[in-house]
C-alpha cells in the first residue's frame, strides 16, 4: 500500500495546500519570462492544468496497469510505478530553481501515472497473494492506504509542517519517500500465486 493507493491519496490531497504559492510562483516566473503581469484568467487556466492533468495521468497508467501486470507480474509492475513517482518528485521539487511552472504540469502527469498504476495493481497484488480467509480484509488496506495517504497529505500542507512559501517545493516532492520504501523493500516479497501459474506457467513456483 505504502507505493500503491497510498500515493493516490497522498497526491490527491497534497496539492490543495500550496495553492496560493503555486499560482503566486506561475505570475512571477510570467513576469521574469515576458516581462509582463499575466491576467487573472491565465493564471486559473494554468492551475486549471496543474490540477486536472492529474487524471490524464492516472488513465494512462490505469490503461498501461493491465499490460504491465500481465507482461512483468504484478511485483515488477508495482515497483516500475516508482520511477514516474521518482521521476514527478524531481520534476516538482526542482520546478522552482529552475523557475518553470511548467515542470510542476509534467511532474502531476507523472505522479497521475503512478497513481494510476498503483491504485490498479495494489488490488491485484494484494487480493491474489492473500489467504483465502483474509481476501476481503487484505481488498480493503487499498481504500485504507488511500485514506491515509490523503491525512499524510493534508498533514504535511500544514503552515507548522511543509505548508509554506519557502517549502512548497519540498511538500511536492514528498511522493518520493514512499516510493523510496518501496523499491527498497518489495523485492524482498513473492510474486503472485496466480501470475505465476496462469501467466508464466510456473506450477512449481506458484505452489
Amino acid at each position: 500500500g505504502i507505493g500503491g493507493a497510498f500515493q493516490y491519496g497522498l497526491q490527491i490531497s497534497i496539492i490543495n495546500s500550496p495553492a496560493e504559492y503555486i499560482k503566486s510562483f506561475i505570475r512571477e516566473t510570467w513576469l521574469k519570462r515576458y516581462g509582463s503581469s499575466p491576467t487573472e484568467e491565465l493564471i486559473t487556466l494554468m492551475w486549471s492544468f496543474v490540477v486536472s492533468i492529474y487524471s490524464i495521468g492516472g488513465l494512462l497508467g490505469s490503461l498501461s496497469a493491465g499490460y504491465l501486470s500481465v507482461r512483468f507480474g504484478r511485483k515488477k509492475a508495482m515497483l516500475f510505478a516508482n520511477i514516474p513517482a521518482l521521476l514527478s518528485a524531481t520534476l516538482m521539487g526542482l520546478s522552482r530553481l529552475c523557475g518553470s511552472f511548467e515542470m510542476i504540469i509534467a511532474g502531476r502527469i507523472f505522479s497521475g501515472v503512478c497513481g494510476g498504476l498503483g491504485l490498479n495493481i495494489h488490488l491485484m497484488y494484494a487480493g491474489e497473494c492473500a489467504p483465502r480467509k483474509l481476501r476481503g480484509l487484505i481488498a480493503i488496506t487499498a481504500s485504507t492506504a488511500i485514506a491515509i495517504g490523503k491525512f499524510v497529505g493534508f498533514a504535511l500542507g500544514l503552515r507548522e509542517v511543509l505548508g509554506v512559501d519557502a517549502l512548497w517545493p519540498i511538500l511536492m516532492a514528498a511522493n518520493a519517500l514512499p516510493a523510496l520504501i518501496q523499491l527498497l523493500t518489495l523485492p524482498f516479497f513473492p510474486d503472485s500465486p496466480r501470475y505465476l501459474l496462469i501467466d508464466k506457467k510456473d506450477k512449481e513456483g506458484c505452489i
